[in-house]
């Protein structure tokens, strides 16, 4: 299978009222996705604000790998998939 790779940049809430936390996401996709798939997926994961979709675009795969690392380091990250780890 081929893949296509993605750099969204998402608004996450939970942070106070009307406040928002942005935080780019990197996404491995089928290479058939388009544009409007990936932000249906990403629309949908833990956290994300209602139109919190700030952009999208697709990205090379030395792109997604460096972002990949960064997006593994972001604090809130880390902090969001524990808490989901726990409660799901």
């Amino acid at each position: 299978m081929e893949w296509s790779y993605w750099k969204v940049i998402l608004k996450y809430g939970h942070v106070g009222q009307r406040k928002e936390v942005s935080v780019a996401r990197y996404l491995t996709m089928s290479k058939e996705f388009t544009l409007l798939d990936v932000m249906a997926k990403a629309q949908l994961m833990p956290g994300v604000k209602a139109r919190g979709i700030l952009s999208a675009r697709r990205i090379t795969v030395d792109e997604y790998l460096v972002g990949n690392r960064e997006e593994a380091e972001n604090f809130y990250l880390q902090k969001l998939k524990t808490f989901n780890q726990i409660t799901s």
